[in-house]
């Protein structure tokens, strides 16, 4: 009888029980989420568990919120609101046992209809709850086991869930994931935060706080109250740090266990855009299996972001984070592991690009387990265009680090990328800055190897005067006892010094040189073949076209059988020129437009608005002018976004002799003036007389004493 009277009157178990609205105050000044906002609405229609997940502070609770006060008509059931507290500093989470007891306890039941087990009341929670049309919103769950036996079976009701883990365990369950704001609904949310706009540069405030909801709330809030404050003095107070969101990330960090912890930390050292699996197993030294299980925790409790497949980055605020936690004993190691990964990942990539590449004295401390399948030169040129920007970032923190090994190994194969995608004057810097470390560490070999390269950026960058120093400093340290490589390669790259200087004679003096320096063997093959190639594009310079066309075909062969496109490219060039100058322009334009594929295959820009531009001069040779001048374009499209004036140089002086061939002098001056410019700015006295004599023809043609004839 004492059991059954704390149950109540039978009779008042027929009592409806009164509608519960527990939800918060709707957010003042919610903007953006738009798309996520509508999702949410369709959502209640037809499915009955939505799971709203995203970082620490990125508004999930304001647009849960938001919608369910959108929703209430629809729901006349109850609109019941539970906060679980699963990533709440100084609180322990909400059981699923007392969850259940609130809950219940919301619909109405009196304490003793409440069953003890948690099975028990999450059974009575689902048939209860089946009989009404109610909303209930679970905010800040910790994970999917945290919420299991929180959600509906049969009926009409809807369930919204938040959490900064994603729920993959749950089925049936719609997720949305939230990102941080655009900055144009930054900036509304901002001004709208604040009271209004206020004198500065928002955009600088907006960085500052990441494009958090949250940060940019608390950074509004401050200025809001202080009236005397303008943009600028908020940004000064957010770049000293007065802008505290650590602990909204605080909770995050402590739900994880200690492998997942390191590998945070470790990734928020990294100073690149972001990493690969295999990158961040390089990083941690673990194997790739157990890295992509960690970086897939981490994403699911959004610490890091998978903008694409297999690939991830921080946030700027948790990066903070990442760095404000424990130091990791090991961080100069970790970067050093890194730095070899992406070491081993060039070496990969100029094999798959067919680069014959001399023995470089490089050292791999660590090498990685795996770098990924580069099947092709497409594969490999894809890889060093997705990661350069984080090798370059790598190689700077390595130079702070003193890796002097690190640092020396990414300068020398950096011509890889540099030597297709242009910018010179960035590897002139990172050999500049290995050669420091090459002196530091007395690192004999590798000092005469970046000499060498440092010769090789002055000379492409359109410097000759001052790369010749470097060639010579680099002979007077060989004298001493060195490496035939070293040797045979500067001596190929002063006959092109004396090419350009008109030299022709003592260009193929030092290329006949270079062709004897090794042992006769088949491993030394590819040398002669490539100072023979060398020696028929002296010749083509010189007007020798038929001598040029016989070296270049006792090595084209040979090239296409060993598969080295860069050599065939190299013959097919000096061919074109050879037969544009017998006289056989469609030939000249079959073999430059094969060498233009070779380029693209390879990633060569530079080489191929080289040939584009030789296709363009053979195609105006055979008279069509349109044609052609849309080739020219593209060459100079090419080579303008590589930055290699050198290289314009002969682009542009086409390029203009067809305009004026066209009919357009202004197009023609405007181009051999740029030409002719940059070959006196880099001291090229061949490629200043050939623009000159252009010019000379355009003036004359200008006052009538030219004609086509």
């Amino acid at each position: 009888m004492w059991e059954r009277a704390k149950d109540g009157p039978r009779t008042s178990a027929a009592a409806p029980a009164p509608v519960r609205n527990d939800l918060p105050h709707d957010i003042t000044a919610f903007t953006g989420r738009g798309a996520e906002l509508n999702a949410l609405l369709c959502a209640a229609r037809n499915t009955s568990v939505v799971a709203i997940d995203g970082m620490g502070g990125v508004g999930k609770s304001a647009l849960a919120v938001h919608a369910a006060h959108r929703l209430t008509v629809d729901f006349p059931g109850g609109q019941l609101y539970l906060d679980l507290h699963g990533f709440t500093p100084g609180r322990e989470p909400v059981g699923p046992a007392e969850a259940l007891r609130v809950l219940l306890a919301a619909l109405g039941l009196p304490p003793g209809r409440i069953p003890d087990g948690v099975a028990e009341r999450a059974a009575l929670w689902r048939s209860e709850l089946a009989a009404r049309h109610a909303i209930v919103l679970l905010d800040n769950a910790a994970d999917a086991d945290h919420v299991r036996d929180l959600l509906p079976g049969a009926g009409q009701s809807f369930v919204v869930i938040t959490s900064r883990r994603r729920m993959v365990q749950l089925d049936g369950v719609l997720p949305i994931s939230l990102d941080v704001l655009p900055t144009e609904e930054a900036a509304a949310l901002f001004v709208e935060s604040a009271g209004g706009a206020r004198p500065g540069d928002v955009g600088e405030v907006l960085r500052r706080c990441g494009n958090l909801p949250l940060a940019i709330r608390v950074a509004a809030a401050r200025l809001r109250h202080r009236p005397a404050w303008t943009l600028d003095t908020l940004v000064e107070r957010l770049r000293e740090g007065e802008l505290a969101v650590s602990d909204v990330f605080e909770m995050s960090l402590r739900q994880l266990d200690p492998a997942q912890r390191r590998m945070f930390r470790l990734l928020g050292r990294v100073s690149g855009t972001d990493i690969c699996v295999y990158g961040a197993a390089a990083l941690a030294g673990i194997p790739w299996s157990n890295a992509r299980a960690l970086l897939e925790e981490l994403v699911d409790a959004h610490l890091i972001q998978e903008p694409t497949a297999n690939r991830y980055r921080l946030h700027d605020l948790l990066r903070q984070a990442a760095r404000a936690d424990d130091a990791e004993p090991d961080d100069a190691e970790a970067i050093a592991r890194l730095a070899d990964y992406y070491l081993s990942g060039v070496l990969a990539a100029d094999r798959a690009l067919l680069h014959e590449t001399a023995p470089l004295p490089l050292t791999i401390t660590h090498p990685p387990e795996l770098v990924p399948e580069m099947h092709s030169a497409t594969d490999a040129l894809a890889w060093l265009d997705r990661e350069w920007p984080n090798i370059e970032a790598v190689f700077a923190q390595a130079t702070e680090l003193r890796l002097g090994t690190s640092v020396i190994g990414l300068a020398q194969v950096a011509d890889v990328y540099f030597m297709r995608r242009g910018g010179l004057d960035r590897w002139e810097h990172m050999i500049d800055t290995a050669l420091s470390e090459a002196e530091r560490l007395s690192d004999r070999r590798s000092l005469i190897w970046l000499r060498f390269h440092r010769g090789v950026a002055r000379q492409r960058g359109g410097r000759p005067a001052e790369a010749l120093p470097e060639f010579e400093e680099v002979r007077a340290l060989l004298a001493e006892g060195g490496d035939l490589h070293v040797e045979f390669e500067v001596l190929q790259q002063l006959a092109e010094l004396r090419m350009k200087e008109g030299d022709f004679e003592g260009a193929i003096g030092l290329l006949r040189q270079s062709s004897v320096i090794f042992p006769e063997g088949a491993d030394f093959d590819v040398y002669r073949m490539l100072a023979k190639a060398r020696e028929g594009l002296v010749l083509v310079r010189d007007g020798r076209y038929e001598q040029a066309r016989e070296a270049v075909l006792s090595v084209i062969g040979i090239a296409r059988a060993r598969g080295d496109l860069q050599l065939e490219r190299m013959c097919l060039d000096q061919l074109a020129g050879a037969a544009l100058g017998l006289g056989d322009v469609q030939v000249a334009l079959e073999l430059s437009q094969q060498a233009v594929a070779h380029s693209r295959a390879t990633g060569h820009q530079i080489f191929e608005a080289v040939s584009l531009t030789n296709a363009a001069v053979a195609t105006r040779r055979l008279g069509r002018g349109t044609e052609a001048l849309a080739v020219h374009a593209e060459a100079l499209r090419i080579i303008e976004a590589t930055g290699e004036q050198q290289y314009a140089i002969g682009v542009l002086t086409s390029y203009g002799e067809t305009c004026r061939l066209a009919g357009d002098p202004v197009a023609a001056e405007r181009h051999l003036d740029r030409a002719l410019g940059l070959a006196v700015k880099l001291g090229i006295p061949t490629l200043a007389d050939e623009a000159r004599a252009s010019i000379r023809l355009l003036r004359g043609h200008a006052r009538g004493t030219y004609t086509r004839a």
